[in-house]
């Protein structure tokens, strides 16, 4: 069993293209045992965002706090706080933070796209 906060795990600089402002941890993983999926934690930054990307898995996203938008189906549509998002496998999509608050959400993606590092497009 694990029990993990989320205010509390220690979070890393996602340094890839395309990204501004944007940290990540790994709440659930292959490191604790979990053999079907990762659920990680990331923090964008007031006005930062993701990488706009797509990739070939599904993920599903809990907005934990703040608000912004998310790009799904070519537009951009408003998030905040206590939002859930399904990201379907092959759509381009990105987070973007705003207000002057952090966004943070959890992201589910299967296990094998888990490597203990941010996986982009998340």
């Amino acid at each position: 069993m694990l029990i993990r906060n989320i205010d509390e795990t220690p979070k890393k600089k996602v340094e890839m293209e395309g990204v501004v402002g944007a940290s990540m941890a790994v709440m659930v993983g292959r490191d604790d045992g979990a053999p079907t999926f990762a659920l990680r934690q990331f923090e964008v930054e007031p006005a930062g965002h993701t990488p706009r990307h797509s990739h070939d898995f599904e993920h599903e996203v809990y907005i934990v706090s703040g608000s912004g938008e998310v790009l799904l189906e070519g537009e951009f549509r408003p998030i905040r706080g206590g939002d859930v998002i399904y990201v379907p496998k092959n759509h381009e999509h990105q987070f973007r933070a705003g207000g002057d608050q952090p966004l943070r959400f959890l992201c589910m993606v299967p296990m094998e796209r888990d490597c203990g590092e941010p996986v982009p497009g998340s």
